[in-house]
C-alpha cells in the first residue's frame, strides 16, 4: 500500500511499514510545515492513504468535502506505550486492504470506517 504519513506519525511506524514493503512518503521529510489541505491534496493526487493522528483530516474530508477518495487513517491510541502504539498501528493497517475511499479511525481495540463519497456525501459504516 502507499501512504502519506502526516508530520505527527512516529518514525518507528513509518519504518515498520516500510520494512513490511509499504511505500511511505513522510510529510516530515518532504512537506514539512505544509497545511493539512495541501497534504490531503498531494495524497489524493498520488493515490496515497493519509496516515495521521490529527482529527482535522476528518473535518476536511467529511464536513468540508475535500477530495479524499484515496483514504484517511486516523490513529487514536492515547495513553498507550509508544512501542505498543506503533505495533498496534502497523497490525491494524496490515489487517485490512480496503482503506481506500474511507475515513478510518484506529483505536486500541477496533477500527471504525466511514465511506467517503465524491462531493462530501458520505455513508457511514462501522467495522471491527
Amino acid at each position: 500500500m502507499q501512504f502519506l504519513a502526516n508530520e505527527n506519525v512516529a518514525k518507528t511506524i513509518m519504518d515498520g511499514l516500510r520494512k513490511n514493503g509499504h511505500d511511505v512518503l513522510s510529510a516530515k521529510e518532504s512537506m514539512r510545515g505544509q497545511a493539512d489541505d495541501i497534504i490531503l491534496a498531494r495524497a489524493q493526487t498520488e493515490k496515497r492513504i493519509v496516515l495521521t493522528h490529527d482529527k482535522d483530516f476528518g473535518e476536511l474530508a467529511i464536513r468540508l468535502g475535500l477530495p479524499a477518495e484515496s483514504g484517511v487513517i486516523l490513529v487514536r491510541l492515547s495513553g498507550a506505550d509508544k512501542d505498543i502504539a506503533c505495533q498496534r498501528t502497523i497490525e491494524a493497517i496490515e489487517s485490512r486492504s480496503d482503506w481506500e475511499g474511507k475515513f478510518s479511525v484506529v483505536t486500541g481495540n477496533r477500527i471504525c470506517m466511514r465511506l467517503l463519497q465524491r462531493g462530501g456525501d458520505e455513508a457511514s459504516q462501522a467495522m471491527s
